[in-house]
């Protein structure tokens, strides 16, 4: 199984893609994606694309975290899905709020 963590302050007006250059980025073999994100203020907006399917559409981000503190599926809901060999997965965020927000982020994928 590979993993990625990550803790990002986005700052107004900007976007991050925590993805990009992630060795998994462009899933090798069939398995399974789960991931979970939290920001530590409300305004955050995600889009999670993995190949074809649009997995959440520029949805808020959980909002109530805790800089630095890695999400758990108790606290957040989970994105799953099954996912092809060759398939790419994205993550955008967006903050179009006045100030920054922080986002922690996890996203692991396994074969199956």
């Amino acid at each position: 199984m590979a993993s990625l963590l990550w803790t990002q302050s986005i700052a107004a007006g900007a976007i991050f893609r925590p993805l990009d250059g992630w060795q998994y980025e462009y899933v090798p073999v069939g398995g399974r994606i789960q991931i979970l994100h939290r920001a530590t203020a409300v305004g955050l907006r995600v889009t999670v694309t993995s190949g074809s399917d649009t997995l959440q559409e520029r949805s808020p981000v959980p909002a109530g975290g805790t800089s630095g503190v890695t999400p758990s599926a108790n606290d957040v809901p989970l994105i799953s899905d099954y996912v092809a060999g060759g398939d790419r997965i994205k993550i955008n965020y967006e903050n179009p709020t006045g100030g920054a927000i922080i986002v922690d982020g996890v996203i692991d994928y396994s074969t199956f």
